[in-house]
């Protein structure tokens, strides 16, 4: 295993990609290696995305190889398998910093590199962004190639197919990339995933022209000439046994299935395809973590994964807290309401170890349901549900159902059905980064008529909620951040909680922090701190974002002059601001003295949770901070 990337044999000479092309047979196969090598030993000590990464190493090396990417353009698909392209761009001397605060983000990035051509973060998107450069060319009069990479899974998403049915329908030079390993994150669902998987061997084709043929010859006087047409048209045959009939219905010439770790036949393919002035779809099958066995074995751990030990696969040993995350937590909370209650759904796009809804699957395997990489479908799907007297509970992260927010304003709220969203990662995430953070949650789901929304402190209060939207007649969403609680025992009957109605943590008579969710502890932290400095804080915590508990605020703060407001989502439209919203209506704000705590108006980039809320202010110390600054 090569530890340090500066003494590889091949890999520390290519400072571009072009570098690549003046390379031969074995010289590939060494550099491939020392790609796995890097990614593997980069990957144990700090986490990150492994098994797709290696799984896509020889297919880079023959992108690389067939193409100029100073002036070729190329788009990867969701961008959790670039790492051998960030190598190979000049990047290896800060490969080391991946995932790291201040250090090279874990996906393609624009102002990160100028051979990042697109920046992804999202499934299924490459397909459009290609399309969209292609035209572009062509309009300017350029003569560039470009080239999509995605993934089966990616390919089960509509987003996919409108790119797909727009650049055929175009017909603009472009090729598209089909990195088919028969896995997004979880195993590849739905009848899509199954046409793909339907791969003819070679004999069995052979075989089935050859008793073909043999049977029309026996036919008197026309036989032959049967025999002839049949041979003529072998072709035909092939592809109504392979996915070549469906893309070549949105007008895309398809080549493959080839094999995606056979470097020299993909630079050929490439070659040739070169000469084709129309959309053309490789078809290329590739084993996801190649080349590292554990990865091999289990690529779903392995598609994302912390630290762990090269020789073994196995996990490093940290101090970590030893608690159930949050995710855990409302997994095994579903299953417990779901075992007293039969009309209990839950619904998962691609991610049922991601959203702990593998117990639910287990247990209640009819009535669970993964749509795939699909979160619009998932959303009206579960209208349709809730319109039959059903309680489906949807579990996508906070930042992929950004992308369902039409259908969550239309098909659910606006007919008040009975849906409940549950959104996992919402806050910051972490080394992921911008395109990961649930940041926008509370802000883009408070505007909606109908829908309350919610967000626990700890464990308990999650299971308290839970039992709350199902027991809620209309449609309810609860966000909760990534990682562990504090350790709140969680009841088996978890109570439920009045809608609207906070509670006060904490009381004081000098200022008041109003808070919610992940920062409701870090401020009553907060408060024991300041009070040992004299300061005597009240700590309240609102549980909802909508509808707020609008009497106990407005009574809260006609005691207080000083106001904190603090949250772990955007300021703009978020908690803070219904609150400000709520008190100005009331002409409640006359000689007071507010702040705000949040996300500011930009995006934020990777690091720890614990660095980027310290950096943002809104852990206990920046808590601190500003309570003394305000009452200063």
């Amino acid at each position: 295993m090569i530890k340090d990337p500066m003494k590889t044999e091949i890999l520390s000479k290519i400072n571009k990609p072009n570098d690549v092309h003046g390379l031969e047979g074995d010289e590939l196969d060494v550099l491939a290696q020392e790609l796995r090598d890097i990614i593997i030993s980069q990957v144990s000590d700090h986490g990150g995305h492994l098994a797709p990464c290696l799984g896509v190493v020889e297919l880079t090396l023959a992108l690389f190889k067939s193409y100029d990417l100073d002036k070729d353009k190329l788009v990867w698909d969701v961008g959790h398998q670039a790492y051998a392209h960030k190598l190979l761009t000049g990047r290896l001397k800060e490969f080391s910093t991946l995932r790291q605060k201040g250090g090279l983000s874990g996906f393609p990035r624009m102002a990160e590199s100028k051979y990042d051509h697109f920046g992804v973060g999202h499934s299924s998107t490459s397909i459009s962004a290609a399309l969209g450069m292609a035209m572009a060319r062509d309009l300017k009069g350029d003569d560039n190639e470009v080239i999509a990479v995605i993934g089966d899974g990616s390919l089960t998403a509509g987003l996919a197919f409108e790119g797909l049915n727009q650049a055929g329908d175009l017909g603009r030079k472009m090729v598209v990339v089909l990195n088919d390993n028969e896995m997004s994150i979880s195993k590849n669902v739905g009848a899509l995933s199954q046409f793909l998987s339907r791969k003819m061997t070679t004999p069995f084709l052979q075989r089935l022209k050859s008793d073909v043929e043999g049977l029309l010859a026996t036919i008197p006087k026309i036989g032959d000439d049967l025999a002839g047409y049949a041979k003529r048209y072998g072709d035909s045959v092939k592809s109504f046994f392979t996915p070549g009939i469906l893309f070549e219905a949105f007008h895309f010439t398809y080549v493959g299935p080839i094999d995606g770790h056979d470097t020299a036949k993909m630079v050929k393919v490439f070659e040739e395809i070169k000469k084709l002035d129309k959309p053309v779809l490789v078809h290329v099958m590739t084993k996801k973590g190649k080349g590292y066995e554990p990865a091999e074995s289990d690529p779903s751990h392995y598609h994302g994964v912390g630290k762990f030990i090269p020789e073994t696969g196995l996990a490093r040993k940290f101090s970590g807290s030893g608690l159930p995350s949050y995710t855990s937590i409302f997994g095994s909370t579903l299953c417990a309401l779901a075992e007293k209650d039969e009309s209990i759904m839950a619904i998962t796009a691609a991610m049922p170890e991601g959203t702990g809804t593998e117990c639910f699957y287990e247990q209640f395997p009819e009535r669970f349901v993964d749509v795939g990489i699909c979160e619009q479908h998932a959303v009206t799907f579960a209208a349709g549900l809730a319109t039959q007297g059903f309680k489906p509970a949807v579990a996508i992260y906070s930042t992929f159902l950004q992308r369902a927010y039409d259908q969550i304003i239309h098909d659910v709220c606006l007919q008040n059905l009975n849906v409940n969203f549950f959104l996992d990662r919402g806050g910051l995430v972490g080394e992921d980064g911008a395109t990961h953070h649930g940041a926008f949650d509370m802000s883009f789901l408070r505007q909606v008529p109908n829908l309350v929304v919610m967000a626990p402190k700890d464990e308990a209060e999650l299971a308290q909620m839970m039992a709350t939207a199902f027991a809620y007649d209309g449609p309810c969403a609860m966000r909760y951040p990534r990682g562990t609680g504090v350790g709140a025992k969680v009841s088996k009957t978890p109570r439920k909680i009045a809608i609207g109605k906070g509670e006060l943590m904490h009381d004081g008579k000098d200022a008041i922090i109003i808070t919610i969710g992940s920062r409701v502890y870090p401020a009553v932290e907060a408060a024991m701190e300041l009070a040992k400095d004299g300061l005597d804080v009240a700590v309240f915590n609102s549980r909802f974002v909508k509808p707020l508990p609008e009497k106990q605020l407005l009574e809260l703060v006609e005691r207080f002059e000083r106001i904190l407001l603090v949250e772990e989502n955007a300021e703009a439209g978020g908690f803070g601001s219904a609150v400000l919203e709520l008190l100005a209506g009331h002409d409640a704000l006359r000689d007071k003295m507010v702040r705000q705590l949040g996300i500011p108006d930009e995006f934020v980039e990777h690091g720890t949770q614990k660095e980027l809320r310290s950096m943002l202010g809104i852990d206990k110390a920046g808590i601190k901070r500003a309570m003394r600054s305000l009452c200063e």
